[in-house]
């Protein structure tokens, strides 16, 4: 599926600086292409702070890891705080893991849902884009 893609500004598509967004399609989801070019970015960081990232993705390992929560009910809370803090790489991981993990596209909905009622009217605007993000991954099945 062809789909437009928004790349290099990703914290306010809406109010986009002048030179800082490039449109072009590509054959893969807006999520998909965002995700990888996180990881470009991430990796030039990564090269500097390799303690940190070493650090994080433990701690973020041992957070998401089965447990009295299931990592399918996990990936879906973190996906919710993207929700609520607008963060659209933190959206697009988290629908990924809770579609890698079963959750179900009802699922996802209502745990967006719960975000919108924490967070009002600006969790409606990245609620919309989580779902956008989860039925983007659960359509593309397991990687």
């Amino acid at each position: 599926m062809l789909t437009w893609r928004r790349s290099t500004l990703y914290h306010s598509p809406r109010f986009p600086k002048r030179g800082h967004t490039v449109h072009r399609m590509t054959d893969h989801g807006h999520y998909h292409e965002l995700l990888k070019d996180l990881s470009t970015q991430h990796r030039a960081l990564r090269q500097d702070i390799p303690d940190v990232y070493k650090a994080f993705n433990e701690l973020s390992n041992a957070a998401l890891t089965e447990g009295a929560l299931s990592t399918k009910v996990k990936e879906l809370m973190a996906m919710a705080i993207g929700v609520v803090h607008g963060c659209d790489g933190c959206i697009a991981s988290h629908a990924r893991g809770a579609a890698k993990a079963g959750a179900s596209a009802k699922e996802a909905a209502e745990a967006i849902g719960v975000a919108i009622l924490m967070h009002g009217g600006p969790a409606t605007i990245y609620g919309a884009r989580a779902y956008t993000a989860f039925t983007e991954f659960a359509a593309a099945g397991p990687a």
